[in-house]
């Protein structure tokens, strides 16, 4: 096993180094479980976790597992069904647990899966928790005697108090009377969840997504595919699109015309209602993929932007580090910390509303307004274990193409910490320019490869 396994949303066949078996999602449970044991809980006679998952097929066998697991360790388990991520995590910190355990493999296809745990506050484990899972997962299961065993329940009315919670995020002054939405919950974690938030502020919600049979997860529908959102809202003739992931923690929109809008446009949205509004606190966290025109822009408004690295985790880290309160990323996880302790699809969709209700506008006329620059991203196969971007060609290569930018643009060269692949990035104002750098490049990285 390897740190990798924590906080990731799954992989293809395997956690860390091994196969997700049965027996190995058993032991997993009963490693965490005897390490959360361990740890005294003011006031908690028995420790507990909460168990979560999407919608795929396989996440029955592993719930069992996990709670087979958990249980021989001594801890109570609550099960809550489909929930999506974000759901697990304030649940976690609302029933003041011991741990939240969501099983899910996010915006993948249903033959993958993958198992992410919070802690008792609804964020990450700490670093010293995760370690002592790792080593105790070396170790032998052991039987323990009856009146030591862990008890599991189900909460039957989890997915109500997550929606009453997502409510209050909305400002109670304002409501969605009148909007018309498309609301597409990918046959996913959130099926059962967002329509109700929307509808229950007032919004004429037709939804699509949201008939889960353990096999159609994100099959042409949700975040990663809003092809078919597109087609409802133009048939529906609706004000807005919504679209959301397998767990529910990603957020596309598209307009009346059916045009899409991504992470770092409805990022914009929020910040820039927040910075009229004077309730902005600090500056705004993105990563390295964060479309320069969002930095620009942002800029302009006079909020300070920093990058973090490819991955949601780390927007949260960077936030936590700067104190500030606002971040994303450009594939639609965007992250309000004075609203949730983790990006939420849902809450982030209504902090993009609140903006448009407050200022009287549309989504085309707020989003529109942040014009992305053309990105080029090119995936160049590598062999394992080669570094081309120490070769004096790539650096050549690299430093001419941004000359030829002139300031006007970015390059970024970076490994795929999943495949033996260098991403290539080039992103500019002059799209012409953009598109011959990222190949110059691609085509140096080719050769050194």
């Amino acid at each position: 096993m390897t740190r990798k396994y924590f906080g990731t949303d799954g992989v293809r066949g395997k956690v860390g180094q091994e196969p997700i078996t049965p027996e190995f999602v058993m032991r997993l449970g009963y490693a965490a479980g005897k390490v959360l044991a361990g740890i005294r809980h003011k006031g908690v006679e028995r420790p507990g976790v909460l168990i979560g998952k999407d919608t795929r097929v396989s996440g029955y066998m592993m719930e069992s597992a996990l709670e087979a697991g958990l249980s021989a360790a001594g801890v109570d388990v609550l099960l809550v069904g489909p929930m999506p991520t974000p759901a697990v995590a304030y649940l976690t910190r609302a029933l003041r647990l011991s741990a939240g355990i969501v099983i899910s493999a996010s915006h993948n296809p249903y033959d993958d899966n993958g198992i992410k745990f919070f802690s008792g506050d609804g964020t990450k484990l700490p670093d010293a928790t995760e370690r002592a899972i790792e080593r105790q997962l070396a170790r032998p299961l052991r039987c323990m005697i009856s009146s030591l065993l862990g008890k599991a329940r189900r909460i039957d009315d989890a997915a109500g108090r997550y929606i009453e919670f997502c409510k209050t995020t909305f400002p109670g002054n304002l409501h969605l009377r009148g909007l018309r939405m498309v609301v597409d919950c990918a046959n996913g974690a959130a099926y059962h969840v967002a329509p109700h938030v929307f509808h229950e502020l007032g919004a004429d919600v037709e939804s699509i997504g949201v008939n889960p049979d353990g096999f159609n997860i994100n099959d042409h529908v949700g975040a990663t595919a809003p092809q078919r959102l597109q087609a409802a809202v133009k048939r529906h003739k609706a004000d807005i699109g919504i679209a959301l992931d397998g767990d529910g923690d990603r957020l596309i929109m598209t307009d009346s015309a059916g045009r899409l809008y991504d992470g770092d446009q409805l990022l914009y949205v929020i910040a820039r209602n927040r910075r009229h509004k004077g309730d902005l606190r600090g500056g705004v966290a993105g990563t390295l993929m964060t479309n320069l025109a969002l930095e620009h822009a942002l800029g302009r408004l006079k909020v300070p932007f920093a990058r973090a690295k490819v991955g949601d985790r780390y927007v949260l880290e960077l936030l936590l580090e700067r104190k500030w309160q606002l971040g994303g990323e450009n594939s639609g996880h965007i992250v309000c910390l004075d609203k949730h302790t983790t990006g939420d699809g849902i809450i982030s969709a209504l902090q993009v509303l609140r903006a448009l209700c407050e200022g009287g506008t549309t989504l085309t006329k707020e989003a529109g307004a942040l014009v992305l620059y053309p990105q080029i991203l090119i995936n160049v196969s590598v062999r394992p274990g080669r570094d081309p971007l120490a070769g004096a060609a790539v650096k050549r290569a690299v430093k001419d193409v941004e000359g030829d930018l002139d300031g006007r643009g970015r390059v970024l060269l970076r490994a795929s910490g999943t495949e033996p692949v260098i991403r290539v990035m080039v992103e500019g104002r002059d799209g012409a320019k953009v598109r011959r750098g990222a190949e110059r490049i691609a085509a140096a990285v080719r050769g050194a490869a």
